[in-house]
């Protein structure tokens, strides 16, 4: 197949979520080496659809269901192949594969899973985890290779489809930006905080627990004179503002919503704090690191403590106790902290370095 320095990337849309946001850093990246980037999208959505770089396309397959999504991507396959498609996500890492076999593609097929499916769909039911358990075991074999987000996500995968852990690959998220400004004005909504600002960020959804969050900050003294802030969108917004009201918190707990760039959030914090039950990777936390601010996070399934080190670059606490959690807030409020050693903690997660794993699967021959 004739080389045309283009990647393609399929997803379900570009909403702000972790796996988006990262494929648009990546993207970026390979713009750097002269790569373009066709972005796949089941559904043309999302706020991120303006913040693709220049060079890079957005090719809406138009397909309501996943499944409908497959002939559209046969046809992209045989009509224009590029070099390699990455698939983010089950199931589109099912439909990739199988598309390609289709297609008669002879490009590299990389799949790529952001998040421990065996917990992400553990309240589908046994025919559901039957089905998915299939689907890996038929559809991996025939992708070049599979990427896990985390050293945790492989062995999950591992157990799910039986396909011995050491055949994955392990290539972190880009999370680190490397081009952060600690001394940017803070944002106007800060500009009244007197006290220590604690910051979370990520979608307003079940599994990031910020219900947890705001009842662990509920119980810190109230002489420290903290301000929480969530950031992110999502569907549990009603639901939050009405916990902090209840708590009598309204005037302490900020839900700014989505903002596309959070750094100004970050240089003007005093803590970030992540509080999941599970994540794949957890970008945020590197994300807060690379401004060298201190960090505390549930000792979820799989990532943070990855990142962490196991405790070495920041507090991990077990998942789902509020007492614990506030316990660990109320400690790192308290303490010193070597920000500088973050910094560099920052640095193992670059995005130029992910990047070029990345390209090192797909033109092994050619960089």
């Amino acid at each position: 197949m004739k080389k045309n320095n283009r990647i393609a990337v399929f997803l379900p849309n570009l909403n702000p979520g972790g796996a988006e946001k990262l494929h648009l850093i990546l993207a970026r990246e390979w713009e750097k080496s002269g790569i373009k980037t066709d972005f796949l999208l089941r559904n043309k959505c999302g706020s991120l659809c303006d913040q693709i770089p220049e060079s890079s396309s957005i090719i809406d397959l138009k397909a309501n269901r996943v499944r409908n999504s497959f002939w559209p991507l046969v046809k992209y396959l045989s009509d224009t192949p590029p070099d390699a498609i990455i698939a983010a996500m089950w199931p589109l890492t099912i439909i990739a594969p199988l598309a390609a076999k289709v297609a008669n593609y002879r490009g590299k097929v990389i799949l790529s899973e952001h998040s421990p499916l065996s917990i992400a769909y553990s309240n589908k039911g046994s025919f559901h985890r039957y089905v998915m358990k299939l689907s890996q075991r038929i559809c991996y074999p025939i992708s070049d290779v599979v990427v896990a987000v985390s050293s945790g996500v492989a062995s999950d995968l591992s157990l799910m489809s039986g396909i011995d852990v050491n055949e994955f690959a392990v290539i972190h998220n880009p999370a680190a930006k490397g081009n952060v400004d600690p001394a940017v004005s803070p944002p106007l909504l800060l500009q009244s905080v007197s006290g220590p600002l604690i910051l979370s960020v990520g979608t307003l959804k079940n599994v990031k627990r910020h219900d947890l969050l705001i009842k662990a900050f509920a119980k810190l003294p109230v002489e420290i004179n903290a301000t929480l802030a969530i950031i992110g969108e999502g569907d549990k917004r009603d639901s939050l503002i009405n916990l902090a009201d209840k708590l009598k918190l309204s005037n302490r707990v900020f839900l700014p919503g989505f903002i596309s760039d959070p750094g100004p959030w970050y240089a003007h914090a005093d803590l970030f704090v992540l509080s999941s039950d599970y994540e794949g990777f957890g970008n945020v936390i590197v994300e807060a690191l690379e401004y060298g601010l201190p960090v505390v996070s549930t000792d979820c399934p799989f990532g943070p403590s990855e990142i962490l080190d196991g405790g070495k670059y920041g507090a991990l606490v077990r998942c789902n106790d509020s007492d614990a959690l506030c316990a660990e807030i109320f400690k790192a409020l308290s303490s010193n902290v070597n920000s500088d050693a973050l910094r560099e903690r920052a640095k193992d997660f670059d995005s130029g370095v992910i990047a070029k794993r990345y390209l090192e699967l797909m033109f092994a021959d050619a960089h």
